[in-house]
């Protein structure tokens, strides 16, 4: 991947200043196994019709792939010992058909800070038209908590049903 932005500074915890002058670059080439058709295969309420979707990117791909590179930009400005930066909301317009080859390029910045939460507006493009247009929530948030959560939840899995 191709990468460029405007402060890759490390801080003890989530630095607003910092984190307000975002702005990245990025490129993406889409790999053949993560088209529509490769993603519904593996899912068992997917594979009966999977055959019939396109080989073009999957939306749940892109989803991940724009999620991933915001998340770096915020991780970069947080003490990852102390703070997890997690995903709080994606809303996501999918306009083109991006097959699997194609150079996509990304760019996203800051548009709102608050007190824990960022959100990034996102434009993706190909050599030929805008493909998607994204708004990515973002929250830095105790790493203790959300393990300690985690930890419930897993546990709460493990024990025998009633």
């Amino acid at each position: 991947m191709d990468r460029r932005h405007s402060s890759s500074r490390r801080h003890a915890s989530m630095n607003h200043e910092a984190v307000s002058g975002v702005f990245f670059e990025e490129s993406y080439v889409v790999p053949a196994d993560q088209t529509a058709r490769s993603l519904f295969s593996r899912l068992p309420h997917g594979c009966d019709y999977a055959e019939q979707l396109i080989e073009c990117l999957a939306t749940g791909y892109l989803v991940a792939v724009i999620e991933s590179v915001c998340i770096r930009e915020v991780q970069r400005l947080t003490d990852a010992e102390a703070e997890v930066v997690v995903g709080r909301s994606i809303r996501i317009d999918h306009l083109g058909p991006i097959p699997p080859g194609s150079p996509l390029r990304l760019r996203g910045w800051v548009e709102r800070l608050g007190d824990r939460s960022v959100t990034f507006r996102v434009r993706a493009h190909d050599a030929h038209e805008i493909v998607c247009e994204a708004i990515v929530t973002l929250v830095a948030t105790s790493r203790q908590t959300i393990e300690s959560r985690i930890t419930a939840k897993v546990t709460a899995l493990r024990e025998p049903a009633p």
